[in-house]
């Protein structure tokens, strides 16, 4: 089976969604798919994730987006927000684009409509371009690294200078993304 999709792996701060931004601003085809994007830490350490559509370009924080939060206690997932707002941004896609999901993680991991969407848009013929945590302790993760349409590149410190480099230059990027 021919890879069409490309997820990049890494630990948080290792440099996931600036890269797909970088491989994004060669890539002009319609984009679908999802952002999660964090609100600044407050006085007591709390940060809000909230989801923000990938073909828009408003990422206000809204109530209705927001996916979970972290605080000193631990993290909350809301997964109703991507049962519902993260399947619309997913199944929104059409031919002729791609689909970004920055990031997958543990948030989703009770948000079973989302992971069917994940799963599908990974079965199906639209380009995936994928952030995902690289956690090997969660099944759903290790699934989509192993999945056969996918190409999956690891992101460190030490390599995020060169890897933009090596995906741009990849023959699933240039036939898939690129074309």
């Amino acid at each position: 089976m021919e890879k069409q999709h490309i997820l990049i792996s890494g630990e948080r701060g290792a440099g996931k969604s600036t890269l797909i931004q970088k491989l994004l601003s060669v890539c002009h085809k319609p984009r679908y798919g999802y952002y999660t994007k964090s609100s600044g830490r407050d006085e007591n350490g709390r940060h809000e994730i909230y989801l923000y559509d990938a073909a828009g370009e408003d990422f206000t924080p809204r109530k209705e987006c927001m996916a979970g939060f972290c605080d000193s206690a631990g993290h909350t997932a809301v997964p109703e927000v991507f049962d519902t707002i993260g399947v619309r941004y997913i199944r929104a896609a059409k031919a002729g684009g791609i689909i970004v999901m920055d990031e997958i993680g543990f948030f989703e991991r009770e948000a079973f409509d989302f992971l069917r969407a994940v799963r599908d848009a990974m079965d199906a013929d639209i380009p995936v371009l994928a952030a995902i945590k690289s956690r090997r302790d969660i099944p759903f993760l290790e699934e989509l690294r192993a999945h056969a349409k996918a190409e999956v590149f690891e992101i460190t410190p030490e390599n995020r200078g060169t890897l933009y480099e090596e995906i741009a230059e990849s023959e699933v990027f240039r036939r898939v993304f690129i074309a």
